[in-house]
Parts: C-alpha cells; sequence; structure tokens
C-alpha cells in the first residue's frame, strides 16, 4: 500500500525543535507585531516548525476571529517553515467547523488533546480522533497530555489510530517511556516530546523531535541539544542539557506561560500580559529566571521590530 500524502509528510518535516509559541497581548489585542518578531528569531536561530494557538499560546482564552489572526501572523513570518494549529473543544460539530475552517489557510496540520473534563474511554477516544480524522485533508497530530485533559491516550489506542491515513504525529505529555518506546518502535506516528524538561530522554529514546515551550526562550540552545543527539554526541548532549535544566524548571514553577511571558518581557520583546484566569508571574520566580537568563542568553540580537 502507498504511503498516504499526509504520512509522508510528516515523515519528512515532523522532526526536529518545534516551537510551542506564546500569543503576546497589547491591552485586549493580539500583538501581531511582537509575535512576528519571535517567530522570525527562532527561525532565525534553525528551529524546524511552530506551534500556533496550543496550551502555551493561551488558546482556550482565543476567539476563532483571534485564533485566525495568530494563525496568520505565524504563517507569514515562519519563512516557510511548517505551522501547526491547536485546535480543541468538546462540542463535535463545532470542532469539525474549526478544522473545516482552517483547511487551505497554510498551515501544515494540526494539533489536537482529547476533549478536556469529558473524560471519555479509550473505546471513545478512538471514535472521537477518527471522525476528527475524517473531516479534513489536514494531517493530524495527537497530543496526549493528561494532567490537562483528565484522561490519557493509551499507548495501544494511539497505534490503533496510526491505521487512519491522516492520523500522523503525537505530541507525548503521558509520562510513561515504556509506552513511548512502543509507539517509537512502531515507526508510524511521528513521536515528538511534549516535556521541555525530558527533551534529552525523548530524543535518546527515538523520538523524531521535541515541542518544546522554552525553545521560544533558548531557541539556539534546543536546536543544538538536538543535533548533538542525532549526531551521536551524547555527552555534549547531556551538558547542553544540564544547563538548559535550571531554566525550564523555572519556566514551569508556575503556570505557563506566565513566567515565559515574564522572561521575553524583561528581555523587552513582548508586554507580559496574560489572560484570566491565568495570573502574572510572582516577582521572585522573574527575578531568579532574569538570573537565569543572563547565563542562557545567546548571542543572536532580540527580535527585529520586538516591543
Amino acid at each position: 500500500m502507498s504511503e498516504s500524502p499526509a504520512r509522508a509528510w510528516a515523515r519528512a518535516h515532523l522532526r526536529g525543535t518545534w516551537v510551542p509559541l506564546v500569543t503576546p497581548f497589547d491591552g485586549e489585542q493580539v500583538d501581531t507585531a511582537a509575535l512576528a518578531a519571535l517567530v522570525r528569531h527562532c527561525a532565525a536561530a534553525g528551529v524546524d516548525g511552530f506551534v500556533a494557538c496550543g496550551s502555551t499560546g493561551e488558546a482556550a482564552a482565543l476567539d476563532d476571529d483571534e485564533t485566525a489572526q495568530v494563525r496568520d501572523t505565524v504563517l507569514d513570518a515562519a519563512g516557510g517553515r511548517p505551522v501547526l494549529l491547536g485546535v480543541g473543544g468538546n462540542h463535535l460539530p463545532t470542532l469539525q467547523a474549526r478544522l473545516r475552517r482552517h483547511a487551505g489557510s497554510g498551515i501544515a496540520g494540526v494539533l489536537v488533546a482529547p476533549p478536556p473534563y469529558v473524560r471519555p474511554d479509550q473505546a471513545g477516544l478512538l471514535a472521537w480522533f477518527r471522525c476528527l480524522a475524517d473531516t479534513t485533508e489536514l494531517p493530524l497530530v495527537l497530543y496526549d497530555i493528561p494532567y490537562r485533559t483528565g484522561v490519557r491516550l493509551e499507548p495501544a489506542t494511539c497505534l490503533a489510530l496510526a491505521a487512519h491515513p491522516r492520523i500522523v504525529g503525537l505530541k507525548d505529555c503521558g509520562g510513561d517511556p515504556v509506552g513511548t518506546q512502543s509507539l517509537v518502535a512502531d515507526g508510524r506516528l511521528a513521536v515528538l516530546g511534549g516535556e521541555d524538561a525530558l527533551a534529552l530522554a525523548a530524543l535518546c529514546a527515538g523520538a523524531a523531535g521535541v515541542i518544546a515551550a522554552a525553545a521560544q526562550a533558548w531557541p539556539a540552545a534546543f536546536v543544538a541539544l538536538q543535533a548533538a543527539v542525532a549526531d551521536g554526541r551524547l555527552a555534549e548532549a547531556r551538558a547542553r542539557a544540564a544547563r538548559l535544566a535550571p531554566g525550564i524548571a523555572a519556566l514551569f514553577a508556575e503556570p505557563n506561560p506566565a513566567p515565559l511571558k515574564a522572561l521575553l518581557a524583561a528581555r523587552g520583546w513582548m508586554r507580559a500580559a496574560l489572560r484570566p484566569p491565568l495570573q502574572p508571574c510572582s516577582p521572585p520566580l522573574a527575578a531568579r529566571l532574569a538570573a537565569i537568563d543572563a547565563s542562557l542568553r545567546e548571542a543572536s540580537p532580540a527580535p527585529a521590530g520586538a516591543a
């Protein structure tokens, strides 16, 4: 049987260092200038792709028009790098309409988590994701993040979903290294590590890449870490991961993306504004992050056009 177009795309492009972007705000509006500058900065550092409107991007606090605005801003600034769009919700017809709306927009695919709060069983998840994949021609990347959704995508479920020609990847935040290894060994899904602190472990286990929020703070460092593992320079990779570890820990010491936005705001790249119910990063953590950042900052300049 020939390979589906979606799977061929995933095999060629769904790998390396991907950045799940924050959504900068200026008052009540999306700060498109700051977002575009951040995307260009990460692209110049060598990242492989972007995720717009994921959990780091406060997607649940964006309306449909703002989601489209973020999508188009990222696509315009990405310099041809692929962009996945986070699409989520609990109401199936609404979610299907969103998938249809984004078809033809230029995005490479969609990142979809299980519906939050509902906590369906595995049979329900199979039916849900198959229905979504039947709705669109876009490649669909599963997002296993049980501490947000309340339900886990079991490895057996992922393997069953891998039979669908448009279900092509997995952002893995499931915390099950044995399950991850089984999916990597199967080879049909492009497995991307989704926990920043476990990026080295995911890559060493054979993941195709990582989707790491911290990579927009220190993109060149994550690109170098991924390249070191790919080239078999494991001592270097361990040293790079150890250097990043304090920064990653600080970025997730309070709800994401508050610390990340505080760090980027301290650089002058955007405002630290968040949408409720998220609250600003605490001053002690912001100071801790600033000290860590001073030791990790890359030589590259601030994003052109940043606030």
